[in-house]
């Protein structure tokens, strides 16, 4: 096939296209940046924005399939930002596919569009989406994935995938968060350290949009619909936070605060950084105390019927090669 990658430049959208060229696909991305990781790995380089209408289309015109990874991440900044790129970028997204003729589109959405608060323990795809959400990522994503299941029909098939928490080498967001707040001295265990969450190893989530591809097409079980991936085995949050840290070989997090106090502290931050204006992301907010204190985690059996999805790379796995990467970054370059 001819894919193109949105966003290829970023962790997972670098992992796919890994994926698919170690598979023989033609792959391009679309990108606003240089990578020379895609280059090495012959991935063809499309510089653009997907906010460019017309960049979608240069870097869609004769492909086969299009995932479509780009989007703005965090929980913090303007709604407008988060509204012109996660959704408005989606809708040139979908424009371009019709245009090119593009058969298939799978979507990488996140477990967040369904988020209402509180725990969520084993829920499934049936969830609802909230009335009101916490902050503008996943207002804007839920919105998004709403418009992608909408748009599938005869001429082109689309499927939503909602990876949950993405881990592992060459991770740009996740363990340098973790890492440097526990470097600093702020990292804190939100609640009683009880709470399960599902998270899921770098090469499944690639290795599922692979798959949802390959069983993407008009009229097949898995066209419309939206799943959940993860490791299938829920962890204690802050018992695999400790398991990061020691891969850096960094003492496990001691000090904690009630999930009340949290939210209570990212309510007044998010209250003063919205007064000064500040676009920067605020040490806490209450959307990240509810994800650090609460338990989510997800039944992917679906995705286990529908795309035959199996993580075949275990956490306990996926640890040890995060160990070799982090202590290899460390050293440096070999000599």
């Amino acid at each position: 096939m001819r894919v193109l990658v949105t966003g290829g430049g970023g962790f997972l959208g670098q992992a796919i296209c890994r994926q698919l060229r170690e598979r023989g696909d033609d792959v391009r991305s679309l990108a606003r940046g240089d990578y020379p990781e895609l280059a090495s790995l012959g991935v063809e380089a499309v510089r653009g924005d997907i906010t460019d209408r017309a960049a979608v289309a240069r870097a869609m015109a004769g492909c086969d399939v299009v995932f479509h990874v780009a989007a703005k991440a965090g929980v913090w900044g303007p709604a407008a930002e988060y509204e012109r790129i996660n959704l408005h970028g989606t809708r040139n997204v979908l424009t371009a596919c019709r245009e090119a003729g593009i058969r298939k589109l799978v979507y990488t959405s996140s477990p967040s569009v369904v988020h209402a608060g509180g725990n969520q323990e084993g829920i499934d795809e049936s969830t609802p989406y909230p009335s009101t959400f916490a902050t503008h990522y996943p207002r804007t994503k839920a919105a998004a994935e709403q418009e992608v299941i909408a748009a599938n029909g005869p001429d082109l098939a689309t499927v939503s995938l909602r990876p949950h928490l993405i881990w592992g080498p060459g991770d740009n967001h996740l363990v340098p968060r973790l890492i440097d707040r526990a470097r600093s001295g702020r990292l804190r265990r939100v609640g009683p350290g009880t709470n399960r969450v599902d998270v899921v190893y770098i090469d499944n989530a690639a290795e599922a949009h692979l798959l949802a591809a390959d069983r993407l097409s008009p009229g097949s079980p898995v066209t419309g619909k939206c799943y959940f991936i993860s490791q299938g085995e829920p962890v204690n949050l802050w018992d695999f936070v400790n398991q990061i840290l020691a891969c850096a070989d960094l003492p496990p997090v001691t000090k904690g605060v009630s999930l009340g106090t949290a939210k209570a502290i990212g309510g007044v931050l998010e209250a003063i950084y919205s007064l000064l204006g500040r676009h920067d992301e605020p040490p806490m907010t209450r959307f990240v105390a509810e994800q650090l204190g609460t338990s989510h985690w997800y039944n992917i059996l679906a995705a286990r019927r529908d795309l035959d999805y199996q993580p075949r790379v275990s956490t306990e796995e996926g640890l040890g090669r995060l160990r070799d990467w982090l202590r290899a970054e460390k050293a440096g370059p070999a000599k």
